[in-house]
């Protein structure tokens, strides 16, 4: 029997999985562009030093003594590897969570869809909604890229969009059921993404463009983190809906077994 306990508990050990897996991910194609882009912001921040900082000699001692000995709390090495891990590891098993609650309640709303059909379908809305649109209007940058004067502007902005973009979705999928009663499942679908589509589009052009890329920023580096961010979401989304929706099928199975060979008993 599918209950909510049965999504959330599989939920969770798809997104353990897929956490160890995206951290592969991110560590081979994520990592290097991240790295890189360390080195350019350190390499502009002594560029861009005070011309007049060694004039006080005692004042420069004392700075350097106060800042330049001072060891980072984490090292960049444990960053990339430890601290990546957890990071990874932490946001997969609640994402995994989420997921799975939601698929559980999507069960038996999404038309004749099966359980494992509608878990993969929650997953694939979840990811569009979730990241993949957001990601269009306002991409993630690496370091060396942004104005801290601006972060929560830009962090309003961005969370605006993920807001209009979740709430369309969700829209979208009760337009579709309620449609499909009379125009079949295919049209409704059709009209559903299109209303979705109108409204993150409208939204996305009425929100404000952000570009706060410096002019000798690589733009080969700028892509490649994009892209790698992009492949780090799209591996721990797609790792946690194929696991789940499997092992949602593998009970589905299961219990249909089970309910055969019992009817066969009492028959």
């Amino acid at each position: 029997m599918l209950t909510a306990r049965t999504f959330l508990v599989r939920g969770l050990l798809a997104g353990l999985v897929a956490g160890i897996v995206t951290f592969g991910v991110a560590y081979v194609i994520g990592e290097p562009p991240v790295a890189s882009a360390i080195s350019f912001e350190e390499s502009q921040s002594a560029v861009e030093a005070p011309a007049d900082h060694d004039h006080d000699a005692v004042a420069g001692e004392a700075a350097e003594h106060s800042h330049g000995d001072e060891d980072p709390i984490v090292s960049r090495e444990n960053q990339a590897t430890w601290g990546l891990a957890t990071a990874t590891v932490v946001f997969g098993i609640a994402l995994g969570g989420i997921i799975g609650l939601a698929s559980a309640f999507a069960v038996g709303r999404l038309g004749r869809l099966s359980p494992r059909a509608s878990t993969a379908l929650v997953t694939a809305i979840g990811f569009i909604s979730v990241y993949f649109v957001p990601y269009l209007k306002y991409p993630p940058n690496p370091p060396a890229v942004g104005n801290p004067d601006t972060i929560g502007d830009r962090t309003a902005l961005y969370f605006t969009m993920l807001a209009v973009s979740v709430i369309a979705a969700v829209a979208a999928l009760v337009l579709a059921n309620r449609l499909s009663r009379t125009m079949g499942a295919w049209n409704a679908g059709l009209v559903a993404v299109g209303g979705y589509l109108v409204v993150v589009v409208l939204t996305a052009w009425l929100l404000p463009v952000i570009d706060e890329v410096p002019a000798d920023f690589s733009a080969d580096l700028l892509w490649r983190f994009r892209m790698a961010s992009l492949t780090v979401q799209a591996t721990m989304w797609t790792v946690i809906g194929v696991l789940l929706a499997s092992m949602i099928g593998s009970v589905v199975r299961r219990s249909s077994a089970q309910n055969a060979i019992l009817a066969g008993t009492t028959a």
